[in-house]
């Protein structure tokens, strides 16, 4: 799977999301540029999974020197390997042993129930909070130190993504 030709934004207001981890996985994935694949990472502590699909925008570099990462909200898990178009919400401030480690928080483009959503407000403050505690124990059980700065909405995407594309460039 060669992700090079993939536009990270491919119009206004949308990205590219690979998923790497499906809801409710304990399974870490990531993506193994070298060999093309979905590769196992490792597998979480019992007490956490992942709250969204959860993965990257191809071909962005974020501050931690990763693909800037990106959450989607589904209806129903799909799968490592899925290429999701989707649009920006907002996102998740997040610092992981001093980098920022922002994360968009997304819909589905093609998800006609979730058409009429267009910022973190729509969301229920307890689901974010349910991905922000997801975070913190996640972490913490890996033995890392994070700060959570809180959520912004989706004004704050933009300048992101335009920092992350033109650092993968």
């Amino acid at each position: 799977m060669d992700l090079r030709p993939l536009q990270p934004s491919p119009s206004p207001g949308q990205i590219n999301l690979l998923v790497e981890i499906p809801a409710g996985s304990r399974n870490k994935y990531e993506y193994c540029a070298e060999a093309g694949v979905m590769t196992l990472d490792r597998v979480l502590h019992s007490s956490v999974r992942y709250p969204f699909d959860y993965g990257f925008v191809p071909n962005t570099l974020a501050e931690d020197g990763s693909p800037l990462d990106a959450m989607v909200i589904m209806g129903e898990p799909t799968f490592a390997g899925c290429l999701i178009k989707a649009r920006p919400i907002g996102l998740l401030d997040l610092h992981d042993e001093g980098a920022y480690d922002g994360k968009l928080l997304c819909i589905p483009v093609a998800d006609p129930l979730q058409r009429s959503i267009h910022s973190i407000r729509q969301i229920a403050s307890s689901q974010l909070e349910e991905v922000a505690e997801f975070f913190r124990t996640y972490k913490n059980l890996d033995g890392r130190l994070i700060t959570i700065d809180g959520w912004r909405d989706v004004d704050a995407v933009q300048p992101l993504l335009d920092t992350c594309i033109a650092a993968a460039r």
